[in-house]
């Protein structure tokens, strides 16, 4: 029964941070992205730094300074950058597509920085997803705007954020660790501001949907923190997957997206490299857990 839960709740969580794509994308229909970016920005640290105040839990300066956070929060900044800049221009199913990649350059990111073993199989996983993306923005095809490079320097910054966050120390919190890294955006999104020369717009139609997207990435924040909590990863993380679902269907219902058969033969290649890498990555933990018991 916890199992269900729990992927309910990841599926919850991924139909969630959709939403938030989607009233992104909204919003910079209406306002500058900078002004967008540095809503999300502080209205995503002042979330997690109420979750901090109602656990409890401490939030020193020295844990905020610390090099490896600093490095987070700069890899925070780039990858937010991106994601802006890419919900801004592209259409949002292309940009669930080039989304969907991050799970693979983590994998990619891990065998190149952290020595992590990667074998042949998941080599060509990576290879089949990176092909897959390629035939989502088709680099040299007439439809290529060049913005989607934007939501690929998105995923390599969020990838390289998650790598960092394995090597921090345990004992900092990960809502304190959220709630600087939300805030390091909010200089990126002011810079954006100041370049674009446009003035901020704070009508309704502008403010709802910045409000929208900062409650809705909380609550998938939640959503997802939870579900990885009550049940095994083997059982929940594959329907991370689900986001790809979510948005390209709000990109359709909301935008009138409609994603051509290039786009949907690219994202299904990424969906099953990513869900390939992951099978195998939990295979590898079960043999080596196993080793580990036999040899005591």
């Amino acid at each position: 029964m916890d199992t269900l839960r729990a992927i309910a709740l990841m599926v919850l969580g991924m139909a969630l941070l959709a939403l938030s794509d989607a009233f992104i994308k909204l919003s910079t229909l209406q306002a500058p992205s900078g002004q967008v970016m540095m809503a999300i920005g502080l209205g995503g640290c002042i979330v997690f730094l109420i979750l901090a105040k109602l656990k409890k839990l401490p939030l020193r300066r020295a844990d905020a300074l610390h090099p490896r956070v600093l490095l987070r929060n700069l890899f925070e900044m780039v990858g937010g950058l991106g994601m802006i800049i890419g919900l801004t221009y592209i259409p949002l199913s292309v940009m669930a597509a080039i989304m969907q990649t991050a799970p693979l350059a983590v994998t990619l990111g891990a065998a190149l920085f952290l020595g992590e073993s990667v074998g042949w199989r998941r080599w060509s996983a990576i290879g089949v997803g990176l092909v897959g993306m390629l035939m989502v923005i088709r680099p040299f095809g007439t439809e290529f705007t060049g913005w989607e490079i934007f939501a690929v320097v998105g995923v390599i910054g969020l990838a390289a954020r998650d790598l960092v966050t394995r090597t921090l120390p345990a004992a900092i919190p990960s809502v304190a660790v959220s709630a600087w890294g939300m805030v390091s955006i909010a200089p990126v999104g002011l810079a954006l501001l100041l370049m674009s020369g446009r003035a901020p717009v704070f009508t309704g139609a502008a403010i709802l949907p910045m409000a929208a997207a900062v409650a809705v990435t909380a609550g998938g924040y939640l959503a997802v923190t939870n579900a990885m909590r009550m049940a095994e990863v083997a059982a929940v993380s594959p329907f991370r997957y689900t986001r790809l679902i979510f948005t390209a269907s709000l990109g359709m219902l909301i935008f009138g997206e409609r994603p051509d058969g290039w786009t949907y033969a690219g994202a299904t290649l990424i969906l099953a490299a990513g869900l390939y890498t992951f099978v195998r990555e939990h295979r590898l933990a079960r043999a080596q857990q196993r080793d580990v018991n036999r040899g005591l």
